[in-house]
């Protein structure tokens, strides 16, 4: 089975799984399911976020999904316990669909990982 196959199928599990247990059944769009890993991430899950908290989320996400592809290393958490993460290569100019390929990929091995979906 090709690649994009699988990443397409396993996608799919993972939204359902993410959209019935966060969001009632509706789909979850990409950007709710960076924010969902940021939230993972900082660990503090019952507390409400204001808006510059909630892009500060995703961009933890972000980092912490692609670090494994070399674009960004843990550095620290600070005194709120917040992670922190370097720059280590700049991501190369990708198209909204390249982009969004990429993420899709960097999530579901990250749900692959924390053995939410197999």
């Amino acid at each position: 089975m090709s690649r994009d196959i699988v990443l397409k199928e396993r996608w799919g599990e993972l939204v359902e799984k993410l959209s019935n247990q966060f969001a009632d059944g509706d789909d979850l769009e990409l950007d709710a399911i960076i924010y969902l890993v940021g939230v993972q991430e900082l660990g503090q899950y019952h507390r409400k976020f204001k808006k510059d908290h909630k892009l500060d989320l995703m961009h933890i996400a972000i980092c912490r999904l692609l670090e494994p592809y070399g674009f960004y290393e843990f550095s620290h958490f600070d005194e709120d316990s917040w992670p922190h993460y370097t720059v280590k290569e700049e991501l190369p100019p990708l198209k909204a669909g390249e982009q969004s390929v990429l993420m899709k990929e960097a999530i579901v091995s990250y749900f692959l990982e924390k053995e939410y979906i197999t």
